[in-house]
């Protein structure tokens, strides 16, 4: 019989810990003089009782370790359950939201997608703008912890390959996961704090530097203004260029670097690619903008680059309406937000490592009927990539254009327009943020979507943000009885 209690035990600590989390909005709410403070508590409470009895219910299963069945059931079923825990606040306080509308925040917030139902950001109560940023860094810092220890032993997406670098811990389970897991949390909080120091010494205010620095360092992209990034156009655009692409290279090349050693990330292939390519990006439209509208360079080039990173790394920050850029920059974004950042990142999407591993197999490929005698190996930074690793690659993309297609389609049965449906399914499957359509609202929110449409982007975000297959496995019988 398949046993629940180490993942109840695990979803229950971290739902309880998320009840602690929300101390902090309702600490800032009851010193703001907000008796939405409150909520906070009322909200606290639930979560840390709820997942305290779900954690003692499951107990004296919990210190067994997790067989591959229980990890691909955990991994999915905390961005499940985080995000329903995440979502109480916004139904029993301000804006006092639908349960949809709650659950596609949480979720947006979570998977660090970034889209938002709510209008109005500047009038809601600080502590429920906090509780947003707060749930994108926690998102942030899930996603890398799961991307470095469990999808390289759950083989899932080519992510084998990495598998020696020593994140075997599945059935041993968990000092080494725990001394990577702390070694992320410290880098993770270096930036973090290095981000709002920055921010609010440039000239945002202390709340603003605090929630925008998590959106930036976690790739979410809420911001506590429905004009986004707007307001702080100028300097700080560059400063927030600069931590977005931090957030989006590989996070266990920061940790090398914190012990002293600095050729690992700069010979990375993933690092040297990603930074090529967002400049491939930013210099293209900056071509057209210039030959086409006349515009200023050094302008134009500041507004272009934060944009173009915004949209590489998933974060969606937009400090202009990137609508008006015309036709040939529109499609150059919708191709960056597709091919996303390093892999074991905060970034999002099909991830530089999966596009380098399809362009080396194809390019192997060519040669071989160039030459076909030959014996020619796919090599990754130096090491020889397995077929393995390959095969894992192409069903991933396989899979990702295909639930990018039924998605775009199911939307656009729900009564949306095809633009709207498309942009809808991209920034869903790939965790980008904007959404483009006659039906988003002025301030980029979707809340005018149907319910049906809001769900449908529900389970693509989650899907996205959980690789696809770490979630589509769930639904295949013969997993159950390997």
């Amino acid at each position: 019989m398949f046993d629940l209690r180490p993942v109840g035990y695990v979803i229950g600590l971290l739902v309880a810990a998320m009840g602690v989390a929300m101390l902090f909005p309702m600490a800032l709410d009851w010193s703001a003089g907000d008796a939405h403070w409150l909520t906070f508590l009322k909200t606290a409470v639930i979560a840390i009782l709820g997942g305290a009895l779900l954690a003692l219910a499951c107990a004296n299963g919990a210190g067994r370790g997790l067989n591959l069945q229980q990890s691909f059931l955990m991994t999915t079923a905390v961005w499940v359950a985080l995000p329903f825990a995440g979502a109480l606040p916004f139904v029993m306080g301000a804006p006092g939201a639908s349960l949809t509308d709650a659950m596609f925040e949480a979720v947006s917030g979570m998977t660090t997608t970034g889209t938002t139902v709510f209008v109005g950001l500047e009038d809601l109560p600080l502590g429920t703008n906090l509780w947003r940023g707060i749930l994108q860094w926690l998102g942030g810092l899930g996603i890398v912890i799961v991307a470095m220890i469990f999808l390289p032993v759950m083989k899932v997406g080519g992510m084998q390959f990495f598998r020696s670098e020593g994140f075997d811990t599945l059935g041993k389970i968990l000092p080494r996961a725990m001394d990577i897991s702390s070694a992320l949390i410290q880098i993770y909080l270096v930036l973090t704090v290095a981000c709002v120091v920055v921010y609010y010494a440039l000239g945002m205010t202390g709340f603003d530097a605090v929630v925008l620095a998590m959106a930036t360092v976690s790739t979410g992209g809420f911001a506590p203004a429905d004009a986004s990034f707007a307001p702080y156009a100028g300097a700080l655009e560059l400063v927030a260029v600069v931590f977005m692409l931090l957030a989006s290279l590989p996070f266990i090349r920061f940790v090398q670097l914190a012990q002293g050693s600095f050729t690992p990330l700069w010979r990375d292939p993933q690092v040297r690619a990603y930074l090529r390519w967002n400049a491939y990006a930013v210099t293209a439209i900056l071509a057209y903008e210039v030959t086409t509208r006349d515009a200023a360079v050094l302008p134009t080039l500041r507004e272009i680059t934060f944009n173009v990173v915004s949209q590489f790394s998933g974060t969606g920050f937009t400090s202009v309406d990137l609508t008006l850029w015309g036709p040939f920059p529109f499609v150059v974004l919708i191709v960056v937000g597709l091919i996303g950042g390093c892999t074991s990142s905060t970034g999002c999407s099909v991830k530089v490592f999966r596009w380098l591993i399809l362009i080396a197999a194809i390019k192997v490929q060519v040669q071989r009927l160039r030459s076909p005698a030959a014996v020619i190996a796919l090599r990754y930074d130096g090491r020889k990539v397995g077929e393995d690793v390959v095969n894992s690659v192409i069903l991933f993309f396989t899979m990702f254009i295909l639930t990018f297609g039924v998605l775009a389609v199911a939307l656009s049965l729900t009564g949306l327009e095809s633009k709207t449906a498309i942009t809808a399914a991209w920034t869903s499957i790939a965790n980008v943020g904007p959404v483009f359509g006659a039906e988003v609202g002025p301030t980029g929110a979707v809340d005018g979507f149907p319910a049906l449409a809001k769900w449908l982007m529900i389970a693509g975000m989650l899907v996205g943000r959980l690789e696809l297959l770490t979630v589509y496995v769930l639904f295949m019988p013969r997993f159950w009885r390997t």
